[in-house]
């Protein structure tokens, strides 16, 4: 069995790879990105729902693993009445806290499955989001038609051609609206995934943006990409896209709280921030 490259970062993965497959550091373009993360997403999906949906709730909207809610953080501002929509939206919980709200939520996730998770939990509380199958780099709406767009850690890490997505982003909002987003937080691609003391150590370049990539050493075949980028590259990225940044939080470890997720833990997140969430505005004029 080859071992996974103990400084990748794998902020997905709980369980220790297939045998076949190894971690490592390569250049992935948007299409393999895209071809690696839908299927894998979609082999992954029950998994996922069954080890984290009691924590992410039914209707609930959580921005990363510390447990911060936005009932609690507020990001995406008032929603009663607004066109909101959730990129990366795996099975909706955050699209239906949303409409739970009284906004008009709908979902987009590049997984098959799960949307059909997603169907599921509709069906089993009477709160139901639409959604369709797409990517982050090409939505299928108008322009102008929403207030809100978020993501929850469901999308922008996984997109190399992350212009095109931000641009997107910036197209369907109507003038004065809202794109908020949380990803690992980018210091933590300096330290291995690891949430014991191990993953308190600097080990690789916070510059080093070359994705971190899984590949099955049976097929050849890359089955997952994750790419990094820093705070600096994201500031700029808003900027470009016109957006003004009016919030960027780095939610702390709460008290108490001894869940562990990848590479998050209370020994980590005590020390050094896990997550971080952008606020962006459309300017009106």
């Amino acid at each position: 069995m080859k071992d996974a490259d103990p400084t990748a970062p794998d902020s997905r993965h709980h369980a220790p790879l297939p045998a076949s497959v190894r971690s490592q550091r390569s250049v992935v373009d948007e299409a393999a990105s895209r071809r690696a993360n839908g299927p894998d997403w979609d082999a992954y999906a029950d998994e996922y729902q069954a080890t984290h949906g009691a924590f992410l709730g039914d209707v609930g909207f959580v921005w990363g693993p510390e447990g911060l809610t936005e009932a609690e953080a507020g990001v995406l501002g008032p929603l009663a009445g607004r066109d909101v929509l959730e990129v990366g939206s795996g099975a909706g919980q955050c699209s239906r806290w949303v409409r739970a709200q009284g906004g008009r939520a709908v979902g987009l996730d590049l997984s098959w499955r799960q949307l059909q998770h997603s169907r599921r939990i509709d069906d089993e509380t009477g709160v139901v989001v639409p959604s369709v199958l797409g990517t982050a780099t090409h939505l299928p709406f108008a322009d102008g038609s929403f207030d809100v767009v978020f993501c929850s850690f469901g999308a922008l890490q996984f997109v190399h051609d992350i212009d095109l997505a931000v641009a997107e982003a910036a197209r369907v909002l109507r003038p004065g609206g809202r794109f908020a987003f949380s990803i690992t937080h980018p210091t933590r691609w300096m330290f291995p995934d690891d949430p014991g003391p191990a993953g308190l150590t600097a080990s690789q370049s916070y510059w080093d943006r070359t994705p971190y990539v899984e590949v099955d050493d049976d097929t050849g075949r890359v089955t997952y990409v994750e790419h990094h980028r820093t705070l600096g590259d994201w500031v700029g990225l808003l900027a470009g896209a016109g957006f003004v940044i009016s919030a960027l939080l780095e939610p702390e470890w709460p008290e108490g709280h001894d869940r562990v997720w990848g590479g998050w833990s209370a020994e980590r997140g005590r020390w050094t921030p896990g997550t971080a969430i952008f606020a962006a505005d459309r300017p009106t004029a």
